[in-house]
């Protein structure tokens, strides 16, 4: 009978650390990623140019930019052109990784003082990747990370959604229709 206690204590905290590892994994996960993607007509090397360096990040739809690429560095953000880097509506995104050319991640840092969601950011990340799509054609792929099913967390993820297809689209209007094959489908 002890034999028995013990298998059942001990198959009793397997199932408590189990149940203990899903939950971890679920909160640490959370819902599916918010994934955005287009194509830019434009080489990767000029493309990772617009998200990694001050001058390019204008391109973005940002009125200022401060960009330090480096683990660690900031991308430092404003949309209102009459505000200043460093007041309460700048964001600051900090660089957790990249490799140049194909990949940049991030994470907010400082979200500006009147975003309704400055509750929720902890713990969200965005990835961004860079790949050749042919000739002079870049596919861009976002992909937020970290949201969970909480309501505040899922309206952020809607925010991020339209505003990442936004900004891809502000980017990619800039190249329009620069390359045969967008020629060839658009006529």
């Amino acid at each position: 009978m002890t034999g028995h206690r013990q298998r059942s204590g001990k198959h009793w905290v397997l199932q408590l650390f189990t149940a203990a590892a899903g939950w971890f994994a679920a909160a640490a996960w959370g819902a599916e990623p918010q994934v955005t993607e287009g194509f830019v007509n434009a080489p990767v090397a000029q493309v990772w140019r617009l998200f990694t360096t001050s001058e390019g990040y204008l391109a973005t739809g940002a009125a200022q930019a401060d960009v330090r690429l480096a683990i660690g560095g900031e991308i430092r953000s404003h949309y209102n052109p009459q505000g200043k880097l460093g007041d309460a509506e700048t964001i600051v995104n900090e660089i957790l990784a990249y490799e140049p050319e194909r990949m940049l991640t991030i994470r907010i840092k400082q979200a500006p003082a009147s975003f309704p969601h400055r509750d929720v950011v902890a713990g969200t990340w965005t990835v961004l990747y860079f790949t050749p799509a042919g000739e002079n054609m870049t596919h861009v792929r976002i992909v937020g990370l970290g949201y969970d099913d909480s309501p505040g967390s899922q309206a952020m993820r809607k925010f991020f959604a339209e505003g990442n297809r936004w900004t891809l689209d502000h980017v990619a209007k800039a190249y329009w229709p620069k390359c045969k094959l967008c020629e060839k489908e658009s006529g």
